[in-house]
């Protein structure tokens, strides 16, 4: 499949290197040569230095033989447009604009019906609905779910005295009388798929699967059932934190939102009524205190930077160590350096974004016999989770799971079938209709088949193909 990508941003360059790791073919295309060629210098793509809105370009960069063009520029306008001339083509093309815009975006029904554009993406409201689900389960350092709603996965850390340390997975749904399934851990540099006899360490970071009474009866069992907090205090107040506040106002929540630019808290006061708006220093620690950092029962930290967020959030730790965190980063350091950190749920838009575009295209690009609805990345993005709807006849079918040859690094962790929910067994086997959760450590499945062994789990490698800006 031949993917362009008009804008090499943060975004722009995020997915480069993801569609290219799969094998797909990416052509970017930026007005700076620099950033253009820094992509390429990351990633496995060719390179067209100019405008994304010139028909002209459009055409030398390939569009007529491109099945996607991603407009991801930081300016709506643009984006829209490139989509509109990338339809002139003639050719079938997918469209998807970037805007940020909340205006636009409540007419994105209206975009895509009169412009033809396949998706409008916004990358700080994606990131938003994520702070905000978090927010809701307060044990959970990431959330993710399926089935609309009907199942979700959960990503935690059991405390040093846990009942879970030392407990076999094996023993654990038994001796806790819960239905739950653990599909991942994250120990040390390693991540597994675990067995029965793997044994829960101090450490760990744990990933679950189940329906929302089952994830929540497990979390009381365990004794890390905290409930929903009830204020939330947000550093920065840029567009993440505008949505946000109105996400949390509609829950009934206490919001309180400091930011240093006097006329942004004009603006947010004005459009967020319901919402305590201060104006102030997000290093001023003395103001901060005098706000209420330290008796927060959630503080979000989103900045526009990397750094100052890290700082805040960890400050916070020191004077609030049972608050709820979350830190947005827009280039999250090494996984080495987070895990130490006190950071608590990190929260990176663009990688949000990459995700929910390559979830639609895997599903685009797939005519076997299912479609991929839905896409996580979890365990700092070496874990994916995936739901697959099975419509077509598949070898996987009627037989049952234990006498499928399945690969080691796969896990089918659920089964939506007429509504309900169930953790499968070996004896369970997959129906036509179905929507299948699976967690695998392999990279590119995009079709149910892939969870056998001999199937081809991911694209074919391509030649590298590095091509200076023209």
């Amino acid at each position: 499949m031949n993917i362009m990508i008009v804008g090499c941003g943060k975004i722009g360059a995020t997915l480069a290197d993801q569609l290219s790791r799969e094998s797909y073919d990416v052509t970017v295309i930026d007005q700076d040569r620099e950033r253009l060629q820094a992509v390429i210098d990351n990633s496995d793509v060719i390179g067209c230095a100019g405008n994304g809105t010139s028909f002209q370009l459009l055409q030398e960069a390939g569009i007529a033989n491109a099945d996607v063009l991603i407009a991801v520029t930081g300016q709506d306008e643009v984006n829209l447009l490139c989509c509109v001339i990338a339809k002139q083509t003639g050719r079938d093309i997918a469209t998807i604009a970037r805007v940020q815009d909340f205006t636009y975006f409540k007419e994105s029904a209206y975009l895509r019906a009169r412009l033809g554009i396949s998706m409008i993406i916004n990358p700080e409201l994606t990131a938003a609905t994520e702070i905000s689900r978090l927010l809701r389960t307060p044990e959970a350092i990431e959330i993710s779910t399926f089935a609309g709603g009907r199942t979700e996965l959960l990503t935690f850390s059991p405390g040093p005295r846990s009942v879970l340390i030392g407990m076999p997975l094996a023993q654990m749904n038994r001796r806790l009388r819960t239905q739950v399934l653990v599909c991942a851990v994250e120990r040390g540099q390693d991540v597994h798929i675990p067995k029965g006899d793997f044994v829960f360490q101090a450490g760990d970071v744990i990933s679950i699967v189940g329906a929302p009474k089952e994830t929540s009866l497990f979390f009381q069992k365990i004794g890390m059932a905290a409930g929903q907090v009830h204020d939330v205090f947000l550093i920065g107040g840029g567009r993440i934190s505008h949505y946000l506040a109105t996400q949390l106002a509609a829950m009934n929540l206490s919001v309180k939102i400091l930011e240093a630019d006097e006329q942004r808290c004009e603006y947010l006061s004005e459009h967020l009524p319901s919402a305590m708006v201060i104006h102030g220093s997000s290093l001023n620690r003395d103001l901060l205190l005098e706000e209420g950092l330290a008796q927060a029962q959630s503080v979000v930290s989103a900045t526009g930077m990397d750094v100052e967020n890290m700082m805040l959030s960890m400050l916070t730790s020191i004077y609030n160590p049972s608050a709820r965190l979350v830190t947005k980063l827009s280039r999250p350091p090494f996984e080495e350096v987070l895990r130490r950190m006190e950071l608590g749920s990190v929260v990176c838009p663009k990688e949000l974004l990459a995700s929910q575009i390559l979830q639609y295209i895997r599903a685009m690009e797939n005519s076997r016999g299912s479609n991929v609805e839905t896409l996580y990345r979890i365990l700092g993005g070496r874990v994916e989770a995936l739901e697959f709807h099975i419509q077509s006849p598949s070898p996987v079918l009627d037989t049952p799971l234990q006498d499928l040859d399945i690969r080691p690094d796969v896990l089918v962790c659920a089964i939506v079938r007429k509504g309900r929910v169930f953790n499968p067994r070996g004896t369970d086997r997959l129906l036509m209709h179905d929507n299948v959760v699976v967690v695998t450590s392999r990279s590119g499945l995009s079709d149910i088949t892939d969870i056998l062994r001999g199937r081809a789990a991911s694209r074919p490698s391509r030649e590298s193909r590095l091509e200076s800006s023209r």
